[in-house]
C-alpha cells in the first residue's frame, strides 16, 4: 500500500485551513460557515481546502478529534496519580481549563459542534468525548472510596463539573479581569468544595462582583 508524501508546504496549508475553520465554526457555528468562507479565511482557494478534507463534516471530526487527542494524555495521568483525589480535582480542573484557553477555538468545537456530526462520526466524537469524561469520573469514584468526597451520583456529579469549566467558551476572553491561573483555581476550588460539602478554600480569590460584572461585559448581557 503507497502513501501519498505531502509536498513541501501541505502540512502548513492544513493547519491554516484546520484554524481558520475552527475560528469560524466557533464564531458562527459549523452550520452557518460554508468552505467558501473557511478558504478566504485561510487564503487560499476553495479546491484546495477539498484538496486535504473531502467534506466539512471530515474538517469538523478532524478538528474535534485534534482537540481531545491533545488534552487526554496530561489528563488521564493526573487521574491515575498516586495523589488524594482533591489535589488530583484540582490539577484536572487546572489542566482543562489551561487547555480551553490556549486552545479556544478548538475546545469551543468540541463543546459546541459535535452535535452537527454525521453519525459515523458523531459515534467516533462520543467514544472520545467519552474517555475524556471517564478521567473526572475515575478521580471522583476515588475520592468517594477514600472517603474524601461525600457519596454523590459519579455520572452527574462528573457533567456537573465539566459544565462548570466548559461554559468559559460562552464569556471568556483574553484580557478579561482574572487571569486562567485565578480562574482555574477558583473552579477547581468550586468543583473539590462541592464534590466534599465544604466552603471552597480560597472564597475570596476573585471578588464576586467581578466575576459577575465580567460575565456580563463579555456576553454582552
Amino acid at each position: 500500500m503507497t502513501h501519498r508524501v505531502a509536498p513541501p508546504g501541505d502540512a502548513d496549508t492544513r493547519t491554516r485551513i484546520l484554524r481558520a475553520a475552527a475560528a469560524l465554526f466557533h464564531a458562527r457555528g459549523f452550520e452557518g460557515t460554508s468552505m467558501k468562507q473557511i478558504a478566504s479565511a485561510a487564503g487560499i482557494q476553495k479546491s484546495s481546502v477539498y484538496h486535504h478534507f473531502p467534506s466539512k463534516q471530515d474538517l469538523l471530526f478532524d478538528i474535534l478529534s485534534h482537540t481531545v487527542d491533545g488534552a487526554i494524555g496530561g489528563l488521564q495521568e493526573i487521574a491515575h496519580a498516586d495523589r488524594p483525589a482533591r489535589e488530583r480535582m484540582r490539577l484536572a480542573v487546572r489542566h482543562h481549563v489551561v487547555n480551553l484557553v490556549n486552545d479556544l477555538d478548538n475546545v469551543a468545537c468540541f463543546v459546541e459542534e459535535g452535535k452537527a456530526l454525521s453519525p459515523p462520526h458523531h459515534a467516533a466524537y462520543v467514544a472520545k468525548r467519552d474517555a475524556y469524561e471517564r478521567c473526572f469520573r475515575q478521580i471522583i469514584e476515588d475520592g468517594i472510596a477514600r472517603e474524601e468526597f461525600r457519596p454523590l451520583d459519579v455520572r452527574l456529579a462528573g457533567f456537573a463539573i465539566l459544565g462548570m469549566c466548559n461554559w468559559m467558551v460562552r464569556w471568556y476572553h483574553p484580557g478579561g479581569p482574572n487571569t486562567p491561573e485565578e480562574i482555574a483555581a477558583n473552579l477547581g476550588d468550586l468543583a473539590v468544595a462541592a464534590l466534599t460539602g465544604t466552603a471552597p478554600v480560597h472564597p475570596a480569590a476573585v471578588p464576586a462582583r467581578a466575576v459577575v460584572g465580567s460575565t456580563e461585559a463579555e456576553t454582552g448581557r
